[in-house]
């Protein structure tokens, strides 16, 4: 044993090693020299015990290195004060508390330890370690059929696989070789069969972190952890002793769809304390707060009317997610799409994955929202991405014609004749599609139809109708339009064009009539 123990000046010197970045020692003031005397003195008469032997005892003092324990009568012994530290190094006890020991050695005075060193370990030390449940040290030979083997001073054990770890591993032969701290759970056959466990000690030292760790876990802490299990909701998140859920959605800013990419069993992270029920006991984290908000440049990267290139990424019942880029969706809303007269149509136009132009509809910064619509492929609006001038062309009259090949629009302006599709009828008119994002009301009045005349039949859902607009309130969302100007002016087309062949036709028969007469008159 080191000198220390028999020198009780050495009791009342601070360690040399001033400089140490480590946690400051906590130090009890201890006794006079005279007491620490005593103290040694007493231990040095102890009472006869042996070897190897349990026993209970008050700890009376705590020195730099050594702390001395009054085990009963007249007996006190000494104990390494490391073994009275946790993991993080702090003492764990204090002066007046009861601990738990097993005698190490009489010899110059009794020495304590909680925790049977491998080497020094005798059988009947590894019984009393069994019956105190002290823990003891042992290193894991190989793995076998269910667990391992473990030598513990130089007898055989066996630890089962579930017992080795918090946490399954894939490959058994990453505890091979490894020094670990074990407790005997199971002694029988005068040592032939001891069955031991390292989980224990694990749980057991996660109970007594537990307490601390939920002092500092509350709503904005940002706390280091370990992965325990992976499901594919989430994964459970080891904080110490106290485990929390970091879920799915809560991985990345963008959208994750397997858990098991982004961390794995095991793995060392740091989470972000989103929410905390105390009632339930769940605890849950975020890891995408960690890092940037894409949503903080939206407005400075979109603004309504642009056109984006994005992906759709879901379909469902009132619309299509888009991605616009990692971390910013937008919804393509039902109503966006083209009408086809069945129900559902649209959906068979697109699919999960599908690439696509998508113009800006509308922005909404604090509900992180924005409204797309997509464009038709080959249309003079979907390709205007492509068609902005490079800043050496800034300043260049835009082509008012698009390029071969592509569609054109006419704006969607008072006066305006385009051709929509029937969206869905009322009873006060219908609604014709006209462009992603653009509806219109024909009121019945304007249908060209008879009063009382079945529109639906007249106008099936999915057909296309050529319409005039009457008029777009300030707004831009109310336009009125009207299928009866579009016929009036065909009509009116076609009478000019009747007109003008009928003028032309007058002309050639005057002509003629007049040659005819000036050469019957020149016959006469």
């Amino acid at each position: 044993m080191p000198d220390e123990r028999r020198n009780p000046e050495s009791l009342l010197t601070p360690p040399r090693d001033s400089g140490s970045s480590g946690p400051p020692e906590k130090i009890v003031q201890p006794p006079g020299e005279e007491e620490f005397g005593e103290m040694l003195e007493s231990s040095l008469q102890a009472r006869a015990v042996q070897e190897g032997e349990t026993v209970r005892g008050t700890i009376v003092a705590i020195g730099p290195d050594v702390a001395f324990v009054d085990i009963g009568g007249k007996s006190e012994a000494s104990i390494d004060v490391a073994e009275l530290k946790d993991p993080e190094g702090d003492i764990e006890v204090e002066v007046g508390e009861t601990i738990e020991a097993v005698v190490v050695s009489a010899e110059g005075g009794l020495t304590l330890s909680r925790k049977l060193a491998r080497g020094a370990v005798t059988r009947q030390q590894i019984v009393e370690a069994f019956r105190a449940g002290l823990p003891v040290e042992g290193r894991v030979e190989k793995s076998n059929k269910g667990g391992y083997e473990v030598r513990i001073a130089g007898q055989r054990a066996f630890c089962p696989i579930s017992q080795i770890d918090k946490l399954r591993v894939t490959d058994p032969a990453v505890h091979e070789g490894k020094l670990y701290t074990f407790r005997i759970i199971e002694y029988k056959d005068g040592g032939k069969n001891i069955v031991v466990s390292r989980r224990a000690l694990l749980e057991e030292e996660e109970k007594q972190k537990a307490e601390e760790t939920r002092k500092k876990i509350v709503p904005g802490a940002v706390l280091a952890g370990r992965v325990v299990s992976v499901r594919e909701f989430g994964a459970f998140v080891d904080l110490g002793g106290v485990q929390g859920l970091l879920h799915i959605s809560e991985m990345g800013w963008a959208r994750v769809s397997d858990p098991s990419e982004i961390v794995r069993p095991g793995d060392e992270i740091t989470v972000k304390v989103l929410r905390v029920d105390g009632e339930k006991g769940k605890i849950a984290l975020g890891l995408k707060q960690l890092l940037p908000d894409p949503w903080s440049k939206v407005g400075e990267t979109y603004a309504v009317g642009q056109v984006h290139p994005g992906r759709i990424v879901r379909v469902q019942d009132f619309g299509a997610f888009i991605e616009l880029q990692p971390g910013i969706e937008a919804l393509a809303h039902v109503s966006t799409f083209p009408p086809t007269g069945t129900p559902d149509g649209w959906k068979r136009t697109i699919h999960s994955g599908k690439n696509g132009m998508f113009e800006i509809l509308s922005i909404d910064l604090d509900r992180k929202r924005i409204g797309v619509a997509m464009l038709e492929e080959g249309s003079a609006r979907a390709s205007a991405t492509t068609d902005r001038p490079s800043p050496a062309d800034e300043g260049a009259v835009p082509h008012s014609v698009p390029p071969p090949g592509r569609k054109h629009h006419p704006r969607i302006e008072p006066g305006a004749r385009l051709a929509g599709k029937v969206e869905k009828h009322e009873s006060y008119g219908v609604f014709v599609f006209l462009a992603p994002g653009r509806t219109g009301l024909m009121p019945a009045s304007e249908s060209g139809m008879e009063r009382g005349a079945d529109l639906k039949k007249a106008f099936p859902v999915g057909s296309e109708i050529e319409v005039v607009i009457l008029e777009i309130d300030p707004s831009g969302k109310r336009i009125r339009l009207s299928h009866r100007a579009a016929l009036e002016a065909d009509e009116k087309a076609e009478t000019r064009h009747y007109a003008q062949r009928a003028g032309r036709q007058e002309s050639f028969g005057s002509l003629g009539e007049k040659l005819r007469a000036a050469l019957s008159a020149r016959r006469k």
